[in-house]
């Protein structure tokens, strides 16, 4: 399983530590959740954070927009650096308008899910997208439980994707560990976001390399 550290766990003062110990870590994401106070409660960074840390690291960046309004703002995260950019289903009014514009930018889009979401939400644009991120918390705050009925959408995402999109990878964001990655790799997860099991470790390096271990 490909790991994707989120920043969103680690210090906001030491950034570029955390960015170098993701890829000392050989994560194969930077995960980015962008978060507006509307759409989700908390408040996290905007492009310029996005832009400064891409001239410091090699990692593909995964940004998650867990905002109100996202076409507004898709340009300028994409300009940032952005190589993959999720949107919410729940956010877009016009979603395969929204999922059009990126592509057309030419870099590769993820759709986001809310746990209370169903899949069908979702089954109309799928031929478009290279990234389903299935949220395994309710978005806004790190630091969450998994929310094991996850699980059974998980597999329901992974027959549908296997039998008709196969080009789709499956991303989960939310309470991830030792624990329930097992769970989610058994699943059919393809990345798994990991914030404060990476950042809130004693030695990140080492929780990463634990992650993938048990992911296999």
């Amino acid at each position: 399983m490909k790991i994707a550290p989120s920043i969103l766990s680690a210090d906001f003062a030491r950034l570029g530590e955390a960015v170098a110990i993701a890829e000392k870590g050989k994560a194969e994401y930077l995960h980015l959740d962008v978060m507006d106070g509307h759409f989700v409660p908390a408040i996290t960074f905007g492009p310029k954070l996005i832009a400064d840390l891409k001239k410091m690291c090699t990692l593909p960046f995964d940004v998650h927009l867990m905002i109100e309004t996202p076409d507004k703002y898709i340009d300028d995260f994409v300009k940032a650096g952005a190589d993959i950019l999720s949107i919410h289903a729940e956010a877009s009014i016009h979603l395969h308008r929204s999922i059009q514009h990126i592509k057309k930018l030419g870099i590769q889009c993820g759709v986001a899910i809310n746990p209370s979401t169903p899949l069908s939400a979702v089954e109309y644009v799928l031929p478009d997208i290279d990234l389903l991120l299935i949220m395994t918390v309710n978005p806004g705050f790190g630091g969450q439980t998994f929310i094991p009925q996850m699980i059974t959408k998980i597999q329901q995402a992974r027959t549908l994707i296997d039998k008709f999109y196969p080009h789709i990878q499956i991303e989960v964001d939310g309470g991830i560990n030792i624990d329930t990655i097992r769970l989610a790799a058994q699943a059919g997860v393809d990345i798994a976001v990991a914030g404060f099991a990476v950042f809130g470790s004693p030695d990140p390096i080492i929780a990463m390399r634990n992650l993938r271990v048990a992911s296999e």
